[in-house]
């Protein structure tokens, strides 16, 4: 046996123990550095590499050579090639080389009777045809447009997913995929893609029957968009939840809760995990992410990392709460006591994998030296 094979399958082993409920031999480290931090780390053009897949071998190598990780710690969750085909309005590279996502209104006011009655149908026809400017055709032009933007997602995910396995195999990376599968909490997606923030915090009070209509009808599809072909113990499917935080607490428990906790439990049933992005700050509702399948794995952005581990370390996976920031003000000692105090928090009786509370987009936004210190403190410090 190679040694890094021996190495990734005892990184493995760290990240199977925690959802055994074994405490692992130490704490491992989970982190994500996005395609746009790599790029800027290695030197690259940002908006020539999103466009090249064959600069990204040598963009992501630099960064695994550089950031310690039990996970591989890079990832290109989007490329704009296939956005640009469809002509997108939900996701547009800007004149700095971002891919952003601005506020879009895909489903008007009066399509909410067509969604609920079929929101694959209502999707196809009216809503595609506004978030992407290409799709506004004739069928012909549609099926042009599908094939060729199917092609570039194809080819770029596909070189992405090549690259990955790679580097995997050649640094002793655990396999472990946490981002398996992806779909959003059913109000969440009726927010994101379809009415917008601004219209959807005004559709809870104007047309509360027809938004709590709607993200029941849409449950079934985020259930099914979240499955995976072949699910393992080491993977998941990513959910990041956006608008909980912003509503109040009647409206979350009639509009949000009850369809994402469907949603989990949908997936859960097929014996698929959910590796939650608990964004802003969720503590109002600890108590009802208790409620949610063993194991779930929640990463957290903000909040009480004590109320947190006391409410739902012993049945759930935590992770995040190291706040990015510090990063970029804190003195290197500074960061490392920062880890050493979440560490001291959340990793008692295991369930736990360090990790931040999101991921650093720009080179600039951390200072690099203080994000390598606190990795590599973790990774040699964190024994059991």
């Amino acid at each position: 046996m190679s040694d890094k094979l021996a190495l990734s399958q005892e990184r493995t082993k760290l990240f199977e123990d925690i959802i055994d409920g074994v405490i692992p031999k130490r704490v491992p480290v989970s982190h994500n550095l996005p395609i746009e931090f790599a790029i800027q780390y290695a030197g690259k053009d940002l908006a020539e590499a999103q466009w090249d897949t064959s600069l990204l071998p040598e963009i992501f190598e630099k960064v695994c050579a550089d950031f310690y990780s039990d996970t591989l710690p890079v990832l290109a969750f989007r490329f704009p090639s296939f956005y640009k085909i469809l002509g997108a309005r939900n996701f547009v590279m800007s004149s700095s080389g971002f891919l952003q996502h601005p506020e879009v209104e895909g489903l008007a006011l009066e399509d909410y009777d067509a969604f609920i009655e079929s929101p694959f149908d209502c999707i196809v026809e009216k809503v595609l045809p506004r978030l992407y400017s290409e799709l506004d055709k004739d069928p012909v032009g549609k099926a042009m447009t599908l094939a060729k933007a199917f092609t570039a997602f194809n080819d770029d995910m596909g070189a992405a997913a090549m690259l990955y396995d790679k580097l995997i195999e050649k640094y002793g990376y655990a396999r472990v995929n946490l981002f398996g599968g992806m779909c959003e909490a059913p109000f969440d997606f009726v927010a994101d893609q379809l009415r917008g923030f601004k219209n959807i915090s005004i559709d809870v009070r104007r047309v509360p029957d027809k938004v709590e209509a709607a993200v029941e009808a849409v449950t079934p599809w985020m259930i099914k968009m979240g499955m995976q072909p072949n699910p393992t113990k080491t993977s998941a499917t990513f959910i990041p939840l956006h608008m909980a935080p912003y509503l109040r607490d009647k409206d979350f428990e009639r509009f949000y809760w009850p369809t994402f906790k469907k949603t989990v439990d949908g997936l859960a049933e097929a014996g698929i995990k959910s590796f939650l992005f608990v964004e802003h700050d969720w503590m109002r509702y600890v108590d009802y992410l208790a409620e949610l399948p063993e194991n779930t794995i929640m990463m957290f952005e903000y909040g009480d990392p004590k109320l947190v581990k006391e409410k739902l370390g012993k049945k759930h996976i935590i992770t995040g709460f190291y706040p990015i920031s510090l990063l970029k003000t804190g003195t290197e000692q500074e960061c490392i006591d920062k880890a050493k105090e979440l560490i001291d928090i959340l990793a008692p009786g295991g369930r736990y994998f360090f990790g931040f509370d999101k991921s650093p987009i720009t080179v600039d936004s951390v200072n690099t030296r203080n994000l390598q210190a606190v990795l590599e403190y973790v990774a040699t410090n964190a024994n059991y």
